[in-house]
C-alpha cells in the first residue's frame, strides 16, 4: 500500500516509521522541511498511485479543516482522506460532506498511543463506510498493536471514530484523577513509609493495575514527591467535549465532569494531585510540564 501522511510531529513522525516497518510505503509532508519527504502537499498527492489515500495528522480545528479543504481540490473520485487527529466529532460530517461532493471518501480515526505508539502500537477507532475503511486497512494493520484488540470500526457514520476516542479520553481524565488523588492522600500522612513502592506493588494482581499506573510509578520513582513538577494540568479539549455530549444526551457523568473541573482548579493553585496528573500526561504523551523557569530563562519556551 502507498499512503500520504500530512503532519510529522510527535505522533505523525512515529506513525510514519511504524507504517514503513509494517510494509506500507509512506510519503510524508510537513511544513518543517527537515522532516518532510516532499516539498508540498501538491507534490505529495502527485506521487501517490490511484486510488490515493492521504492521512491527515495535524492539530484539530482550523489546521485540519484547511488541510482537508486543500485536499478536496487536489484529490479525485475514488480517493480517500483519513483524519487521524484529535478532531471534534461534529466536524467530521462537515468534512465528509465536503469531500463527498467530489466523490472522495472520508474516514475519521481516533488514535491513542502517544509517544509510546511506535514501540507498542496505536489503538485505532474508525468511523466511515466499510468500503472506505477497507481502503486504509493495510495502514491500520501496520499501526495497531499486536493481538486481537486495538482496532475497531466503530460505526458507519462520520464521527463514530472520533466520538469513541473522545469518550476514551474522558475516561482517561477520570482514571488519572483517581490515581492522583490516591497518591496525594498517601503523601499527606505519615502512615506509609514508601509511597512509590506502594504504587509499584499495585502493578501486579490488583484490579486497578493499568498502563497509566505503570507510568505514574515511573514518574514517582524518578521524582518521589514530584517536586520538579508544577501542579498544573492542561486539558486538550476531549474532556470538555465529552461532558458537553453528556449534557446533550442527558447522561449523568459525575466522575468525568469532576476530573475536568479539577484541571481547571489546578490553574488556581499548586495542587499536589495535579502534579501526578501532569506527570502521567508527560509520560504517555510527552505533554509539556509547567515547570519553574531556570535562572535567566523561560519555562517551556515551545
Amino acid at each position: 500500500m502507498h499512503i500520504g501522511l500530512v503532519g510529522l510531529g510527535k505522533m505523525g513522525g512515529n506513525m510514519r516509521t511504524r507504517m514503513r516497518e509494517g510494509g506500507v510505503t509512506v510519503i510524508g509532508y510537513d511544513r518543517n522541511a527537515d522532516v518532510s519527504d516532499t516539498e508540498s502537499l501538491e507534490a505529495l498527492v502527485e506521487q501517490l498511485p490511484t486510488p490515493k489515500v492521504v492521512w491527515v495528522m495535524v492539530p484539530a480545528g482550523g489546521p485540519t479543516h484547511d488541510t482537508i479543504t486543500a485536499l478536496a481540490d487536489l484529490l479525485g473520485e475514488g480517493d480517500l482522506v483519513v483524519d487521524g487527529g484529535n478532531s471534534r466529532w461534529t466536524d467530521d460530517k462537515i468534512h465528509a460532506d465536503l469531500l463527498a461532493a467530489k466523490g472522495i471518501g472520508f474516514v475519521d480515526c481516533g488514535v491513542s498511543g502517544g509517544v509510546w505508539g511506535l514501540q507498542n502500537g496505536y489503538a485505532l477507532m474508525c468511523g466511515g463506510s466499510t468500503a472506505d475503511v477497507a481502503k486504509a486497512q493495510p495502514a491500520f494493520d501496520a499501526l495497531r498493536p499486536e493481538g486481537e484488540s486495538g482496532f475497531v470500526h466503530a460505526g458507519q457514520q462520520p464521527g463514530a471514530g472520533h466520538f469513541s476516542k473522545m469518550v476514551h479520553n474522558g475516561i482517561e481524565y477520570a482514571v488519572m484523577q483517581a490515581y492522583a488523588e490516591g497518591w496525594e492522600l498517601l503523601e499527606a500522612t505519615d502512615v506509609v513509609d514508601n509511597v512509590p513502592e506502594v504504587f509499584a506493588s499495585w502493578r501486579e494482581g490488583t484490579v486497578i493495575r493499568s498502563w497509566l499506573l505503570d507510568l505514574l510509578v515511573t514518574a514517582i520513582e524518578d521524582d518521589t514527591h514530584l517536586d520538579k513538577i508544577r501542579g498544573y494540568a492542561d486539558d486538550s479539549g476531549e474532556g470538555r467535549w465529552t461532558v458537553e455530549a453528556a449534557i446533550d444526551n442527558a447522561v449523568p457523568m459525575n466522575v468525568i465532569a469532576a476530573s475536568l473541573f479539577a484541571r481547571f482548579s489546578s490553574r488556581q493553585d499548586d495542587s499536589p494531585a495535579m502534579k501526578a496528573v501532569a506527570a502521567m500526561r508527560n509520560q504517555f504523551g510527552g505533554h509539556a510540564l509547567h515547570t519553574p523557569p531556570p535562572p535567566g530563562g523561560d519555562a517551556n519556551p515551545d
